[in-house]
Protein backbone atom coordinates (compact mmCIF):
# COMPACT_ATOMS: atom_id res chain seq x y z
CA UNK A 1 0.00 0.00 0.00
CA UNK A 2 1.06 3.44 -0.84
CA UNK A 3 0.91 5.61 1.75
CA UNK A 4 0.61 9.70 0.43
CA UNK A 5 1.90 12.62 2.61
CA UNK A 6 -1.13 14.74 2.25
CA UNK A 7 -0.53 18.81 2.91
CA UNK A 8 -2.64 17.66 6.47
CA UNK A 9 -0.73 14.62 7.29
CA UNK A 10 2.30 16.84 6.77
CA UNK A 11 0.61 19.72 9.10
CA UNK A 12 -0.27 16.88 11.51
CA UNK A 13 3.59 15.79 11.79
CA UNK A 14 4.39 19.76 12.34
CA UNK A 15 2.30 20.13 15.18
CA UNK A 16 3.29 16.32 16.96
CA UNK A 17 7.26 17.95 16.64
CA UNK A 18 5.82 21.56 18.23
CA UNK A 19 3.82 19.71 21.08
CA UNK A 20 5.16 20.15 24.01
CA UNK A 21 7.47 23.00 23.56
CA UNK A 22 8.06 26.18 25.29
CA UNK A 23 10.16 29.01 25.09
CA UNK A 24 10.38 32.30 27.79
CA UNK A 25 12.05 35.27 27.08
CA UNK A 26 11.97 37.78 30.15
CA UNK A 27 11.68 41.49 29.43
CA UNK A 28 15.06 42.28 31.47
CA UNK A 29 17.37 39.59 29.78
CA UNK A 30 20.33 40.51 28.28
CA UNK A 31 21.88 37.77 26.82
CA UNK A 32 25.40 39.05 27.38
CA UNK A 33 25.64 39.74 31.01
CA UNK A 34 28.67 36.86 32.29
CA UNK A 35 27.13 35.69 36.15
CA UNK A 36 28.64 38.42 38.04
CA UNK A 37 27.21 41.18 36.04
CA UNK A 38 23.63 39.50 36.02
CA UNK A 39 23.78 38.89 39.75
CA UNK A 40 24.96 42.74 40.44
CA UNK A 41 21.39 43.32 38.37
CA UNK A 42 19.44 40.94 40.32
CA UNK A 43 20.27 42.16 43.52
CA UNK A 44 18.65 45.77 43.16
CA UNK A 45 16.16 45.06 41.14
CA UNK A 46 15.08 42.31 44.08
CA UNK A 47 15.28 45.31 46.83
CA UNK A 48 13.35 47.77 44.57
CA UNK A 49 10.32 45.28 44.24
CA UNK A 50 10.76 44.08 48.10
CA UNK A 51 11.61 46.91 49.80
CA UNK A 52 10.84 45.56 53.31
CA UNK A 53 13.30 42.77 52.60
CA UNK A 54 16.56 41.86 52.49
CA UNK A 55 18.67 38.93 50.13
CA UNK A 56 21.68 37.83 50.27
CA UNK A 57 22.56 37.22 46.43
CA UNK A 58 24.79 33.84 45.93
CA UNK A 59 25.92 32.31 42.45
CA UNK A 60 27.53 29.29 41.23
CA UNK A 61 29.19 27.41 38.23
CA UNK A 62 28.51 23.92 37.36
CA UNK A 63 29.05 21.67 34.41
CA UNK A 64 25.24 22.14 33.72
CA UNK A 65 24.97 25.94 33.62
CA UNK A 66 25.21 28.50 36.36
CA UNK A 67 22.81 29.32 39.06
CA UNK A 68 21.96 32.54 41.26
CA UNK A 69 20.21 32.11 44.44
CA UNK A 70 18.52 34.95 46.35
CA UNK A 71 18.72 34.02 50.36
CA UNK A 72 16.02 35.98 52.48
CA UNK A 73 17.96 37.36 55.68
CA UNK A 74 14.59 39.21 56.43
CA UNK A 75 10.62 39.60 55.43
CA UNK A 76 8.13 41.84 56.35
CA UNK A 77 5.53 38.36 57.25
CA UNK A 78 5.42 35.81 59.34
CA UNK A 79 7.33 32.68 57.03
CA UNK A 80 6.82 29.85 59.53
CA UNK A 81 3.25 28.32 57.03
CA UNK A 82 4.39 26.43 54.56
CA UNK A 83 2.03 28.43 52.09
CA UNK A 84 3.52 32.08 52.94
CA UNK A 85 6.89 30.28 52.21
CA UNK A 86 5.97 29.53 49.13
CA UNK A 87 4.08 32.56 48.33
CA UNK A 88 7.17 34.51 49.00
CA UNK A 89 9.91 32.06 47.03
CA UNK A 90 7.66 32.02 44.16
CA UNK A 91 7.34 35.86 44.00
CA UNK A 92 10.83 36.56 44.54
CA UNK A 93 11.88 33.67 41.48
CA UNK A 94 8.99 34.95 39.40
CA UNK A 95 11.18 38.40 39.44
CA UNK A 96 14.58 37.02 38.83
CA UNK A 97 13.09 34.92 35.74
CA UNK A 98 12.59 38.02 34.25
CA UNK A 99 16.47 38.61 33.43
CA UNK A 100 16.50 35.23 31.57
CA UNK A 101 15.86 32.86 28.98
CA UNK A 102 14.06 29.30 28.76
CA UNK A 103 13.52 26.36 25.94
CA UNK A 104 12.43 23.37 27.16
CA UNK A 105 10.08 20.41 26.12
CA UNK A 106 9.25 18.14 28.76
CA UNK A 107 8.13 15.17 26.54
CA UNK A 108 11.59 15.44 24.70
CA UNK A 109 13.56 15.56 28.32
CA UNK A 110 15.18 18.58 26.57
CA UNK A 111 15.50 21.84 29.16
CA UNK A 112 18.21 24.92 28.28
CA UNK A 113 18.11 28.44 29.98
CA UNK A 114 20.55 31.04 30.57
CA UNK A 115 20.48 30.66 34.23
CA UNK A 116 18.99 28.35 37.00
CA UNK A 117 17.36 30.57 40.02
CA UNK A 118 16.43 29.39 43.57
CA UNK A 119 14.89 31.63 46.50
CA UNK A 120 15.57 30.15 49.48
CA UNK A 121 15.15 31.10 53.44
CA UNK A 122 17.78 31.61 55.04
CA UNK A 123 18.87 30.76 58.92
CA UNK A 124 19.73 34.18 59.55
CA UNK A 125 15.41 35.08 58.81
CA UNK A 126 14.93 32.64 61.13
CA UNK A 127 16.82 34.68 63.51
CA UNK A 128 15.30 38.14 62.51
CA UNK A 129 12.20 36.83 63.15
CA UNK A 130 12.72 35.15 66.87
CA UNK A 131 14.30 38.57 67.54
CA UNK A 132 11.08 40.16 67.21
CA UNK A 133 9.54 37.68 68.68
CA UNK A 134 11.50 37.87 72.08
CA UNK A 135 13.91 36.03 72.47
CA UNK A 136 14.97 33.24 74.66
CA UNK A 137 18.20 33.82 76.91
CA UNK A 138 19.50 37.20 75.23
CA UNK A 139 22.56 38.09 75.10
CA UNK A 140 23.68 41.99 74.72
CA UNK A 141 26.13 42.16 71.45
CA UNK A 142 28.55 43.71 72.89
CA UNK A 143 31.98 41.93 71.94
CA UNK A 144 31.00 41.35 67.75
CA UNK A 145 32.53 38.09 66.31
CA UNK A 146 35.44 39.04 64.71
CA UNK A 147 36.43 40.40 68.03
CA UNK A 148 35.46 37.18 69.90
CA UNK A 149 37.80 35.55 66.90
CA UNK A 150 40.63 37.78 68.22
CA UNK A 151 40.06 37.39 72.00
CA UNK A 152 39.65 33.76 72.29
CA UNK A 153 42.30 31.44 73.15
CA UNK A 154 43.60 27.76 73.30
CA UNK A 155 43.20 26.95 76.87
CA UNK A 156 39.99 28.65 77.53
CA UNK A 157 37.00 26.72 77.53
CA UNK A 158 33.10 26.80 76.77
CA UNK A 159 30.21 25.50 78.90
CA UNK A 160 27.21 24.61 77.17
CA UNK A 161 24.10 26.49 79.60
CA UNK A 162 21.46 26.22 77.20
CA UNK A 163 20.44 24.30 74.24
CA UNK A 164 17.33 22.50 71.92
CA UNK A 165 15.58 19.76 73.85
CA UNK A 166 16.96 16.86 73.56
CA UNK A 167 20.53 18.27 73.22
CA UNK A 168 23.21 16.05 75.13
CA UNK A 169 25.74 18.43 75.91
CA UNK A 170 24.12 20.60 78.57
CA UNK A 171 26.02 21.11 81.16
CA UNK A 172 29.26 20.20 79.68
CA UNK A 173 32.39 22.26 79.84
CA UNK A 174 34.69 21.73 77.04
CA UNK A 175 38.63 23.24 76.47
CA UNK A 176 39.49 25.28 73.63
CA UNK A 177 42.52 23.35 71.85
CA UNK A 178 42.79 25.40 68.57
CA UNK A 179 41.26 28.35 67.31
CA UNK A 180 40.92 28.17 63.51
CA UNK A 181 39.28 31.13 61.06
CA UNK A 182 36.23 29.46 60.44
CA UNK A 183 35.70 27.30 63.73
CA UNK A 184 37.15 26.35 67.41
CA UNK A 185 38.56 22.94 67.83
CA UNK A 186 37.38 21.68 71.50
CA UNK A 187 38.42 18.62 73.31
CA UNK A 188 37.03 15.24 72.56
CA UNK A 189 37.91 15.91 68.72
CA UNK A 190 34.91 18.42 68.20
CA UNK A 191 34.70 21.73 66.81
CA UNK A 192 32.39 24.70 66.51
CA UNK A 193 32.37 26.34 63.74
CA UNK A 194 31.86 30.13 63.84
CA UNK A 195 28.16 31.47 62.38
CA UNK A 196 27.76 34.50 60.59
CA UNK A 197 27.98 37.91 62.08
CA UNK A 198 23.86 38.27 62.57
CA UNK A 199 23.78 35.02 64.48
CA UNK A 200 26.54 35.80 67.27
CA UNK A 201 25.99 37.72 70.18
CA UNK A 202 28.91 38.04 73.03
CA UNK A 203 28.61 40.01 76.06
CA UNK A 204 31.87 38.94 77.60
CA UNK A 205 30.68 36.02 79.72
CA UNK A 206 27.88 34.45 77.38
CA UNK A 207 27.65 33.30 73.84
CA UNK A 208 24.39 33.28 71.86
CA UNK A 209 24.80 31.52 68.65
CA UNK A 210 21.12 31.48 67.22
CA UNK A 211 20.56 27.93 64.99
CA UNK A 212 16.50 28.65 64.21
CA UNK A 213 14.52 27.08 61.82
CA UNK A 214 11.06 27.09 60.23
CA UNK A 215 10.24 24.38 63.20
CA UNK A 216 11.77 26.02 66.03
CA UNK A 217 12.63 29.94 64.70
CA UNK A 218 14.65 30.29 68.17
CA UNK A 219 16.90 27.35 68.66
CA UNK A 220 20.09 28.29 69.70
CA UNK A 221 23.17 27.23 71.84
CA UNK A 222 24.15 29.31 74.81
CA UNK A 223 27.44 28.74 76.01
CA UNK A 224 29.43 30.39 79.24
CA UNK A 225 32.98 31.69 78.15
CA UNK A 226 35.45 30.60 80.92
CA UNK A 227 38.67 32.75 79.85
CA UNK A 228 41.74 30.92 81.03
CA UNK A 229 43.42 32.87 83.74
CA UNK A 230 46.74 34.44 82.97
CA UNK A 231 49.45 32.15 84.92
Amino acid sequence: MIHEITPFKQLLKRLHVARGNFHYQGDLYRPSDNLATLAGRIEPHLARCFPNASFAIQTQKFAGGRKITAEILDWPEDLTGRDAQEAAQVAIRDQMERFGTTRTNPLQDFWSCSFYCEARIGQVYWSALAKRNGLKNPVDAIVSLAAFKKRVKAGDALKLVDAPAGHRAIGTTRTITKVRSGDLILEGKSYLGFPRASAFACDGKFVRISIGSEYEPDAHLLYEWIVQKAA
